[in-house]
């Protein structure tokens, strides 16, 4: 078999296969505890039996979820989440359990060759499969330590049998004509169609309000202007200017800086007179950017510098034992000549508006702190780094009306405009269908009816599709509408971010439903093996539940 595979055995990217180490090597230890009884890794030298597998040992976890991962990357072509792998683990050595009780023979040459050309990881841009990737999968492999090709085809032999195992499962799949007739209808049926698009930011009612609508909405939509907790703290701040003088480098430091961050110091351009094209001079490039380049690597020293400044005074706060109540603070401070800036009270959500690009950095470590623990570790930031001082956490509150008044305000004008648009929606839509029956075109009832409103509409006409091979720019909006709409009907004003859409079925053309028509009997088999997997998914999962519940741990 080996020899058959270094012979057949051609094919995968580069990055496909890195994923794929990467599916190996990773040790899976993450089953849950509703599923698998608790964490095994609590459990150390516990013995939990599963369809040949030992959940309690590390080696076991990752040979079962490695080949997992590794099946199934072959078969969908990309890395699956961990739950999904975990769950695609567990049926299929609940399957090859079950292979090895029917006494199912492994399985041969051709079946493998014939499963390869089938994985997702080896097809092309076509969907065939594609020798050249599977060419260069082999190549890789070869200098791969970790993945060998007995390994390969070990875990694909593997997937043949399990395969078996789930058609037999599975059956035949089941499918009532009437399923076949609903997928047909909803994948085959053809649409011609127009569409009428109003623009929301257009329509502008005129829209006024009360102290008591407003106060009305406000107690109506409290949870909108609930105040979340906020921390008061202020900082010691380190500013990388106070180290520019301590950064030093050669003239190698910065030759390398330089190589290492092409895109930041880009070449100057070209002369646009010049009639000849300019020589590739790499010396004279970086002379030109020489001064950029000394000064961005002067500052990257000095944040370095701030940060270990940061670093050393917050283990001097340590050493000191530091308390809330601690003189030593002041002390610590005096000595370092430069007080705690204040900070506005901040959010989660914001953070300090002073630290800038750094604020949700900063806010993740303010809300760790506390009266036990009143300072943060040293905390890097744009113009260097700062170390936070803890006052107190307020607790959410509910405002007074007067302190988000100009808000509810906005909220409200923008509610109101938002029904305003519905209703709209609903006037344009009775004008547009009686326009239709008074003989208009949908494109002219549509703009006829919206004149006379600030808003403004914009016609198309969709040329006839099904979904099963619909346009890829076609409005998932307009495709929410279809199942509830027949020849010569409109839509309701389907509204979206930024507009409502009007629908028109201007033809519509039911597929053939007899079985004689090739669509129907593709269909058919579609469902049935459709319904197959189900069927055999339903039976393993029972099945994986029932072992992992026969080995649970007895917890005392």
């Amino acid at each position: 078999m080996i020899t058959w595979i270094q012979r057949t055995f051609q094919h995968h990217f580069k990055t496909v296969f890195a994923v794929l180490l990467g599916l190996i090597i990773i040790s899976f230890i993450f089953f849950t505890s509703g599923a698998a009884g608790g964490d095994p890794s609590r459990h150390t030298g516990l013995k939990r039996e599963f369809f040949g597998y030992n959940l309690g040992s590390p080696a076991d976890q990752q040979r079962l979820m490695g080949d997992a991962g590794l099946s199934a990357n072959l078969q969908v072509g990309y890395g699956l989440e961990a739950e999904q792998i975990q769950n695609y683990a567990f049926q299929r050595a609940a399957s090859l359990h079950l292979a090895d009780s029917l006494h199912l023979p492994p399985a041969n040459p051709t079946e493998i060759a014939d499963q390869i050309k089938t994985l997702r990881a080896f097809a092309g841009e076509d969907g065939q499969f594609d020798a050249k990737r599977y060419a260069t999968f082999r190549d890789n492999l070869k200098t791969n330590p970790r993945l060998t090709e007995a390994d390969i085809a070990r875990v694909i032999g593997d997937d043949v049998r399990a395969d078996k195992v789930q058609k037999l499962l599975g059956g035949p799949g089941y499918v009532l004509q009437n399923d076949v007739k609903s997928q047909l209808a909803r994948a085959d049926t053809s649409w011609t169609l127009a569409t009428a698009s109003v623009d929301y930011a257009s329509f502008n009612p005129t829209i006024s309000s009360t102290d008591t609508e407003l106060t009305k909405f406000f107690e109506e939509n409290a949870f909108r202007y609930e105040i979340s907790p906020r921390v008061v703290a202020s900082y010691a701040d380190f500013p990388a200017t106070d180290y520019l003088s301590q950064a030093t480098f050669n003239d190698a430091d910065v030759r390398a800086y330089h190589d290492a961050n092409p895109s930041r110091f880009p070449k100057p351009a070209a002369d646009p007179k010049a009639t000849t094209p300019a020589k590739i001079d790499t010396a004279a490039d970086f002379a030109a950017v020489r001064t950029q380049v000394e000064l961005a690597l002067r500052f990257e020293r000095a944040q370095r510098l701030a940060a270990k400044a940061a670093s050393d005074f917050v283990f001097s706060l340590y050493e000191a034992k530091v308390t809330a109540d601690s003189p030593a603070l002041a002390n610590i401070l005096a000595a370092r000549k430069a007080p705690l800036k204040p900070l506005a009270p901040f959010t989660r959500e914001t953070g300090p508006v002073e630290f800038g690009s750094s604020a949700q950095t900063a806010a993740e470590e303010a809300f760790k702190l506390g009266k036990d623990r009143i300072y943060s570790e040293a905390l890097a930031t744009t113009a260097g780094a700062a170390v936070l001082f803890w006052k107190e956490t307020q607790p959410a509150r509910k405002p007074a009306f007067a302190e988000v008044r100009a808000k509810v305000a906005t909220d409200y004008i923008e509610n109101e405009k938002r029904k305003r648009f519905v209703e709209l929606g609903r006037t344009l839509r009775s004008l547009i269908e009686n326009r239709l029956k008074a003989g208009d075109t949908f494109e002219k009832a549509a703009v006829a009816a919206a004149t006379g409103t600030s808003a403004k509409v914009e016609t198309k006409v969709i040329p006839a599709f099904t979904l099963r091979n619909r346009p890829q720019d076609l409005d998932y909006t307009v495709l929410s509408t279809l199942e509830r709409l027949d020849q010569g009907q409109v839509s309701d004003l389907a509204i979206a971010a930024d507009k409502g859409t009007f629908v028109y079925v201007s033809a519509k053309k039911i597929p053939d439903f007899s079985p004689s028509n090739p669509l129907y009997t593709e269909t058919q088999k579609q469902l049935a093996a459709y319904t197959s997997r189900l069927a055999s998914s339903a039976y393993l999962s029972d099945l994986v539940a029932a072992e992992l519940k026969r080995s649970e741990p007895v917890v005392k």
